[in-house]
């Protein structure tokens, strides 16, 4: 039999540390190894008890959250939740810890959540058992391309045309995998739209992040927004994303129809809009995620001869979104996140020949 998955949760709170304490253990296959109330107390705990994931609160005593998951990637990489307060300082201190790699983030609790403790306590499993198998990479910073200069090996793109759309979809791995990404495009890039889960709360924070590393004009997609070369469009948070034709021209739609499998947004929504308005002038793009979403979309983009492309396994944090688009047959190419702007610079056609997987 598995053992269970070993957890030690980090905050400061004491009533936060045993709410924490008591929805993990509610599940067999978690095992709650120890509490700690600042990261020198966590620290020692990491060497004595070995868990698998930490869950980590950003403002601590001694030192915050974000320091200590600086050190801990540096030093001894493992899988991060972060618990964080669901406001604007909150969510940039998370987005902040994303790119640093932890895994996935919940809101912090409320202390009084007797109505909504059932929701709560599932998404708090879910991603705790999704961070136990995710795979974690030691913490680099290589600097972001100032605007306007576009990264190494992407100074001659070759575009099929300027009315060419990318369409990008991602979940847990995704904030950071998207700035790699963008940061590397060149500019003059076609148009991106992009659907990454993510709450309401975080997306305007997420949009400025990405717009602040890319040579690219990022920003959250506002319903009848000309869809225009060079630009970033970002799905707001709990609210779907799809693209329509105009005329000659392409545009956002916004709205707040209901989840679709779960989600809002909601990636193979996107994905089948860009199949009946964008056709074979689109680039399709799956990267690292939890679940399925996004798979049957692709698949109609590729029915509809558009470019289909997967992150592949070794360079994603989740290899479920991805995974389940190549077992559909919805991918034609499986690219690794470095090669991941080259081959969309090149329209998505060129394609390095050690980055194509193959399946």
């Amino acid at each position: 039999m598995k053992r269970p998955t070993k957890v030690l949760i980090i905050d400061d709170s004491a009533l936060v540390r045993g709410l924490l304490t008591r929805i993990l253990g509610s599940d067999r296959s978690l095992e709650v190894v120890g509490t700690a109330a600042d990261a020198y107390i966590a620290r020692d705990k990491i060497k004595a008890l070995e868990p698998d994931v930490l869950t980590l609160d950003i403002e601590m005593p001694r030192m915050d959250g974000l320091q200590f998951l600086r050190n801990l990637m540096r030093l001894r990489p493992m899988p991060v939740v972060m618990c964080s307060s669901m406001t604007e300082r909150g969510a940039d201190a998370t987005l902040t810890a994303l790119a640093l790699g932890a895994i996935d983030f919940i809101a912090k609790p409320r202390l009084d959540l007797a109505h909504g403790l059932e929701a709560y306590a599932d998404e708090l499993i879910s991603k705790v058992k999704t961070a136990a198998t995710a795979r974690v990479q030691p913490l680099s910073d290589p600097p972001a391309p100032p605007r306007g200069v576009p990264a190494a090996g992407t100074e001659t793109p070759r575009f099929r045309t300027s009315k060419q759309i990318i369409a990008i979809g991602a979940s847990t791995g995704g904030t950071a995998a998207l700035r790699q990404v963008l940061s590397r495009l060149p500019q003059g890039a076609p148009a991106v739209v992009i659907g990454q889960h993510i709450p309401r709360a975080f997306s305007a924070q997420f949009a400025a992040h990405l717009d602040a590393c890319s040579p690219l004009h990022v920003r959250e997609a506002e319903h009848g927004a000309l869809i225009q070369q060079g630009h970033v469009y970002l799905a707001p948070g709990d609210r779907h994303l799809t693209v329509a034709r105009d005329g000659a021209v392409y545009r956002c739609e916004v709205s707040d129809a209901p989840p679709v499998n779960h989600h809002r947004p909601c990636v193979d929504l996107l994905f089948e809009s860009m199949a009946r308005s964008v056709g074979a002038n689109a680039v399709g793009v799956l990267l690292t995620g939890m679940g399925a979403d996004g798979a049957r979309g692709l698949l109609q983009m590729r029915a509809q001869g558009a470019c289909t492309i997967a992150q592949d396994e070794r360079s994603s944090v989740v290899w479920g979104m991805p995974g389940a688009a190549v077992a559909l047959g919805a991918v034609q190419r499986v690219v690794a996140l470095e090669d991941m702007a080259a081959v969309l610079a090149g329209g998505g056609n060129t394609v390095p020949r050690q980055a194509v997987a193959g399946r």
